[in-house]
């Protein structure tokens, strides 16, 4: 009997870190339909999204080599606004012998294979939280094909409601699993927008998902720029660097007056 209640403890913690929150840094937003005039301005509304790698780290830490991705195609159906007929597949996702299955569309396949991907991973709870978020309108600098927001939406969403997203912590600690408040709250309640240092551009938020406690805590999203943020270095104690000074200035001296008689070689 303990053994398997401790097995459905290992398990109920894993559902409970794959539907963790997703780091704010690993969220982006586009642009949802055609911009709207509103009092002689123009906005337009975003959606939060994140990307198939984000989904793919998630599972490959959580449960590394204990999931498998089975992609369907189906027939093409009839896209919205006179953008023809778009691409379909059905993805069928196993998790711990657990299967889930959504369709995702887009223009191409890569596009449309994606988005069934993301979705069928959202029914394990990955990203879920996104889906509880507000309207999100941003003003634009015009309502022309390339018009662009004149604030970053992150920025702008954090600024009308106060919090990166709806559900975020909700999500973690009203779940039916307390095994989700193990998740640090710096992650949960992470609000900080970090800029890259070369370009000054998003970062990716590393620090859930990396392995290696040495590799860096944030990594620039523009694939054309280097740019990193390394983790902070331990500070050395007080009383270490006072030997450490101790050691120096008694080698200095020793270098100045010269060796002791114990410390000849004959």
């Amino acid at each position: 009997m303990t053994a398997r209640q401790d097995a459905y403890i290992e398990k109920t913690d894993v559902w409970a870190r794959l539907s963790a929150p997703v780091p704010s840094g690993a969220i982006s937003w586009r642009q949802d339909g055609k911009v709207a005039p509103r009092d002689g301005k123009y906005f337009a509304r975003f959606v939060a999204y994140i990307e198939a790698n984000t989904v793919r780290e998630r599972l490959d830490t959580v449960v590394p080599g204990e999931w498998d991705l089975t992609l369907e195609l189906l027939p093409a159906v009839a896209g919205g606004d006179g953008d023809g007929a778009q691409c379909s597949f059905k993805a069928r996702l196993q998790i711990l012998g657990v299967i889930r299955e959504d369709i995702g569309t887009g223009r191409d396949y890569k596009q449309a294979s994606t988005d069934a991907f993301k979705r069928a991973a959202v029914r394990f709870g990955i990203a879920n939280e996104l889906y509880a978020y507000e309207q999100n309108w941003v003003e634009m600098d015009g309502d022309g094909k390339y018009a662009k927001p004149l604030e970053d939406p992150q920025l702008s969403y954090i600024r009308r409601y106060d919090r990166p997203g709806a559900g975020e912590i909700s999500t973690a600690t009203n779940g039916a699993s307390p095994a989700a408040a193990t998740v640090p709250a710096s992650l949960l309640t992470d609000m900080e927008i970090v800029s890259c240092p070369k370009c000054g551009g998003r970062m990716w938020d590393n620090r859930l998902t990396k392995r290696n406690p040495r590799a860096p805590d944030y990594k620039c999203q523009n694939r054309s720029c280097d740019g990193v943020i390394w983790p902070p270095k331990p500070a050395v104690s007080a009383p270490l660097a006072d030997v450490k000074e101790e050691k120096q200035a008694s080698a200095k001296s020793s270098a100045l007056v010269g060796p002791e008689e114990d410390e000849l070689p004959f």
